[in-house]
């Protein structure tokens, strides 16, 4: 793990292209940190606690300020499992509100449970779900050191409670999951509808630099967010007209033209997923009429 500068005070570390793994410690999205006058403060917090030392390691060897808050973009176990080892150290986490519901779910214990299995050592009995210090649900600035901290809530796109961070001191967007560059992105249960007007929504604002959740730093905002548009906008429009037309999934799976997008990285992992989630997601959006 290697911390890289994208502005005068901010840094981040860069997640594999891959699934997570034990060889892998769950390193597989990205996390920031900005270095102001009165302490640190984190954008997401790695996919294990043993990731999140090394981070804590890292921002030691470039300031010696304390880690005083820890701002959740979203509650993905590839950017949550680390949280512990940040609140120990003295760290106010926050994120929104919405991520309570999965919190307290089926799903996130059950997901857990799977890491401990896979990613053991690095994911084990001792690792645990952390609830925010501060739950938003709606806009905050976050000002410490003098360095102002816009947070904004985005969702529901990629999760119920995806925020983005604007440091405009600098230009700089931590966009979490919104933007996967490089890669195709793991759709599971989120709003493709609200996910592609979410990404013009990031085009507002006057960043020069967006960092992604997953692969390198873009300095050319709406083309390299075009990467996640089209596919959510092409999985949308497959799979929709065979949820319209009531054609089997495996069928209009097996018919559509995945070309343009097979040759990305965990395309053969996700796409079938991502689909068929999809399909679901505009089966349910024509019954209720709420498709566009």
């Amino acid at each position: 793990m290697v911390a890289r500068q994208v502005s005068p005070s901010s840094w981040y570390v860069q997640g594999m292209s891959a699934l997570g793994s034990r060889a892998n410690q769950n390193f597989i999205s990205n996390a920031a940190f900005v270095v102001t006058p009165a302490g640190v403060v984190i954008i997401d917090a790695l996919g294990s606690p043993e990731l999140a030392k090394s981070l804590a390691a890292q921002i030691a060897t470039i300031t010696p300020q304390p880690i005083t808050h820890v701002i959740v973009t979203h509650y993905h176990a590839d950017h949550i499992y680390g949280l512990q080892t940040f609140k120990a150290l003295g760290a106010q986490i926050i994120a929104h509100r919405a991520a309570l519901a999965y919190l307290n779910s089926e799903t996130a214990r059950l997901r857990l449970q799977y890491s401990r299995a896979e990613m053991a050592p690095w994911i084990d009995e001792q690792t645990r779900l952390v609830e925010a210090d501060e739950w938003l649900d709606k806009p905050r600035v976050l000002v410490v050191g003098g360095v102002r901290f816009e947070i904004n809530p985005v969702g529901p796109a990629h999760t119920p409670e995806d925020l983005v961070v604007y440091l405009p001191g600098e230009k700089v967007l931590f966009a979490g999951d919104l933007v996967f560059r490089s890669r195709v992105p793991y759709v599971g249960q989120a709003d493709s509808r609200h996910w592609i007007a979410a990404l013009e929504q990031l085009l507002k604002f006057d960043a020069q630099v967006i960092l992604p959740g997953h692969g390198a730093l873009s300095t050319e905002a709406r083309q390299d967010m075009q990467l996640t548009r089209d596919y959510l906008t092409y999985l949308r429009t497959s799979m929709g007209q065979a949820a319209k037309n009531l054609e089997p999934f495996e069928q209009a799976y097996n018919a559509t033209d995945w070309r343009q997008f097979e040759h990305l990285p965990l395309f053969r992992a996700a796409n079938r997923m991502n689909a068929y989630n999809t399909y679901l997601l505009m089966e349910n959006e024509f019954s209720t009429g709420s498709s566009q």
